[in-house]
């Protein structure tokens, strides 16, 4: 029994709901699919679909087994990818993402640090937002790269590298006198403007929640694709933003205000496959996180100097005195 398609083809149908629908994405006739979920149900003695209606639902079992069945092709995947990588050679390349818009030095910063620690290996660096790195991860077209936590995945395992803390950016002129900190609750009646959820959901959804408990529910929240465009709509006049100071300082004519108690800290790991991860995978974290600790003004440094900074790498941390 090909266990491995079988299950491939049970997450199909359970997140289409029909088998029609699911048979059409995976290409193979509504019968032939039909009968593999019947030969996994007969190979687990269990009935995973409840098949009394037009479109099908997830029975008990069905619903326990979704998340272990996404592991299960998962580590398939890399383990077919590793060893498509074994037989052609590649396994000397480290294929690592990076957030769009890392800074210039930071990238140089990781690309020397991998070369000093690791000679003749070639990293293979690439930009990858949040929710694309999660899903290459699975997938095993990826080793490793920098996430924002909270993140929607499972089987990763994750090193913090850097902590930034988030505060309120708005027009100078609107903005509360110098260094005084912005409470949420008194942004009440804005819009907010935020990364878009489709880059990192689970932060997108933690910023919300965080709002909510102090007192700001936003009558709108606009989505950007990148930091440029988040300050450009802020510039218009068109909500507030939560950024760090240091993306704020990007464009001179906005402020950047901390939050009353520093409610939101965004953390970024190293995040590589908990099993079978390559085995440069872990120096990539340390280096990480050295770079960023060498190069503050380009990965996190507050140009404002109304803020101290925090660093988390290895086993311990940097903080910028008051």
């Amino acid at each position: 029994m090909d266990l491995g398609r079988h299950l491939r083809y049970f997450l199909v149908v359970a997140r289409e709901g029909h088998f029609g629908e699911a048979a059409v994405e995976l290409g193979i006739a509504q019968p032939a699919l039909s009968q593999s979920v019947r030969r996994l149900e007969e190979e687990l003695g269990v009935t995973l679909f409840d098949r009394s209606r037009r479109r099908v639902s997830l029975t008990p079992a069905g619903r326990l087994l979704v998340s272990q069945a996404r592991d299960l092709v998962a580590g398939e995947a890399r383990l077919r990818e590793t060893m498509r990588r074994t037989r052609d050679g590649e396994l000397g390349t480290l294929r690592a993402a990076v957030r769009p818009g890392t800074p210039a030095t930071a990238l140089r910063g990781l690309l020397r640090g991998m070369a000093e620690h690791a000679p003749g290996l070639d990293v293979d660096l690439c930009e990858m937002t949040g929710a694309e790195l999660v899903r290459a991860l699975g997938e095993g077209t990826v080793d490793t790269g920098l996430l924002t936590t909270p993140f929607e995945g499972s089987g990763l395992l994750g090193e913090p590298v850097l902590r930034e803390e988030l505060g309120a950016v708005l027009p100078r002129a609107e903005a509360p006198p110098h260094s005084a900190p912005v409470a949420l609750a008194d942004l009440a009646d804005r819009e907010l403007v935020l990364s878009a959820r489709r880059s990192d959901p689970a932060w997108f959804e933690r910023v919300l929640s965080v709002c909510r408990e102090h007192g700001w529910t936003p009558p709108r929240v606009r989505e950007a694709g990148d930091a440029g465009f988040l300050l450009g709509l802020v510039l218009a006049g068109l909500g507030v933003g939560l950024e760090s100071a240091r993306v704020a300082a990007r464009e001179p004519r906005l402020a950047w205000r901390p939050l009353e108690g520093a409610p939101l800290l965004r953390s970024t790991e190293a995040v590589r496959p908990a099993r079978d991860a390559h085995p440069a995978a872990p120096a990539f974290a340390e280096v990480a996180a050295r770079v960023l600790a060498e190069h503050p003004r380009s990965a996190l440094a507050d140009p404002h100097g109304e803020r101290p900074w925090s660093l988390v790498y290895g086993g311990g941390t940097l903080t910028r005195p008051r």
